[in-house]
């Protein structure tokens, strides 16, 4: 009947009558160390049904789907588990089994997760109602604030969004949001980093007003912003998700070097390249590049943009890659061997 692509979720209708079903459960009451069983057909096995217990709630930050939330679990999640069902000891849903992390490996590591009911039924309902989902659109780029912007930016403590773009047009530009504000609060509800803010504004209906709570220059502010619908391909403007990539700088997130981060990093003036805001484990990470570095070269190739970024990475496949990084005004050469 529909589905989305940005959460993994689908909704199919079946013509069968008189079919058991489960009970969905709210699944912000899960808590860490709940049993949890997972069902379903792993390594084309046959029904298969594994249990655990809840190792965290809220993950996120992987570049596995666009919006996450996850359940995560060490009850066993492998290949063919993926759509199958995360219940409690009560038999009622807590989540649908969508992925593993696995290191190389085909199979469990104890480390899997599960989109939460409670975002399922808010897509289920979306696409039964509208036949898509229906996501609130503030328009802006966001990253976390790391514990040097939150100093750079007279911050004494992280948590909070960082803008770092805003689309012209936009409700967040028509409600005078700009580019260096730090989002601590949605409508009183404090924002602990960026993804949990973009969560928070998909979920909303647009035509909604909320109210951010906005530190700038200083002081903080609060500004009503209404809400606009997110367009079918909306992406954070100049921005460049970690997992749309492979090859040595996969799990590597970058975004548009403009004047005011590069004064931020305390950059020489007219430096150019794109600033990393995110690493995730992997051959990058264990190179030594850090979220804040800037990269100014790619095989020796420089570049200026998002664009260049990703069209240099593609061009490298999975090979090896040189990097010229800047970090803090030094720059420096940095082998990436893929895994």
């Amino acid at each position: 009947m529909g589905s989305d692509p940005k959460t993994d979720i689908a909704v199919v209708k079946l013509e069968e009558k008189k079919l058991p079903v489960l009970t969905l459960a709210d699944s912000s009451k899960v808590q860490v160390g709940d049993f949890a069983l997972a069902i379903g057909n792993p390594f084309g096995v046959g029904q298969t049904v594994t249990m655990g217990i809840v190792g965290a709630t809220g993950r996120g930050g992987f570049g596995i789907e666009q919006y996450e939330d996850f359940i995560q679990t060490d009850a066993a999640i492998n290949p063919g588990n993926s759509g199958g069902a995360l219940i409690n000891v009560h038999g009622e849903l807590i989540g649908i089994n969508t992925a593993i992390i696995a290191r190389g490996s085909m199979g469990n590591q104890g480390i899997g997760f599960a989109v939460p009911t409670n975002m399922a039924r808010h897509v289920m309902d979306q696409i039964l109602k509208h036949g898509k989902v229906i996501r609130g659109w503030l328009g802006i780029s966001i990253q976390n604030v790391t514990p040097e912007l939150a100093k750079s930016f007279g911050l004494t403590e992280t948590g909070g969004a960082l803008v770092g773009d805003v689309s012209p047009d936009s409700p967040a530009a028509r409600a005078g949001v700009e580019r260096g504000d730090i989002i601590t609060a949605v409508d009183g509800e404090p924002v602990i980093d960026s993804r949990r803010l973009s969560l928070r504004i998909s979920q909303a209906a647009p035509e909604t007003t909320v109210r951010l709570k906005v530190f700038r220059d200083g002081k903080e502010r609060e500004v009503s912003v209404k809400l606009g619908e997110m367009p079918a391909e909306a992406q954070r403007p100049g921005a460049s998700r970690e997992g749309d990539r492979s090859g040595a700088l996969q799990g590597v997130a970058v975004e548009e070097l403009t004047p005011q981060v590069a004064r931020q990093l305390d950059l020489p003036t007219g430096t150019r390249g794109v600033v990393v805001t995110e690493v995730r484990s992997g051959a990058a990470a264990d190179a030594g590049l850090r979220r804040g570095d800037v990269i100014q070269e790619v095989n020796r190739k420089p570049v200026a943009s998002v664009a260049e970024f990703e069209q240099a990475t593609r061009q490298a496949g999975n090979a090896s890659v040189l990097l010229l990084v800047n970090r803090r005004g030094s720059t420096s050469f940095i082998v990436i061997e893929p895994r």
